[in-house]
């Protein structure tokens, strides 16, 4: 089982049913032959501290592969790094003492943030995945953040087009860790 924990990117905010990028994996999974089922647990608006409070849902579910994409909230809110990066990693070490294999979604944010603080917040991600051998992705929302044709109007979410986007880089970095059908 693979669990997309995370917020309201993999929650699919803004798209209708079976567009998530998780609804997308769970098809290009099934149609590649792999006998995974894909797990959506994401929760709009989520912070790293609630991913933490989430944590025995996601533990219950024993998934073989995480794919951890949450920050993304604590880094709009001005949230200190340091906190972040706790969280993340009590949800890493969680997800590896149950055997789970952790793929982390790095984020940015936006350049009124300030360079200092857009720095720190995205080197928690890079350190992370170095510390715990788990697999980077640096950035989500690589060539689909800040271009208009596929984000929805906030600026913040994928729209189906950029979900689409979205999967194809999970599954690029998911693929190392499947068992071949």
């Amino acid at each position: 089982m693979i669990a997309c924990f995370g917020d309201s990117i993999t929650a699919g905010f803004g798209l209708d049913p079976g567009q998530s990028y998780p609804d997308l994996l769970q098809r290009d999974l099934d149609q590649g032959g792999y006998r995974y089922r894909v797990v959506n647990l994401g929760v709009s608006g989520d912070t790293t501290q609630d991913g933490v409070a989430r944590l025995p849902l996601l533990l219950a579910e024993r998934p073989a592969i995480v794919l951890l994409e949450l920050g993304g909230n604590d880094g709009l809110r001005g949230l200190p790094v340091s906190v972040t990066r706790s969280n993340l990693e009590q949800i890493i070490v969680a997800g590896q003492n149950v055997g789970a294999r952790i793929i982390l979604a790095g984020m940015t944010l936006p350049p009124n943030y300030g360079p200092d603080y857009i720095s720190k917040f995205e080197a928690v991600y890079k350190g992370l995945a170095a510390q715990y051998k788990s697999t980077l992705i640096p950035f989500l929302l690589a060539g689909v953040g800040g271009n208009a044709a596929l984000m929805q109007k906030d600026g913040l979410h994928p729209n189906a087009a950029g979900a689409r986007r979205v999967e194809e880089i999970v599954r690029k970095a998911l693929q190392p860790l499947l068992k071949q059908p």
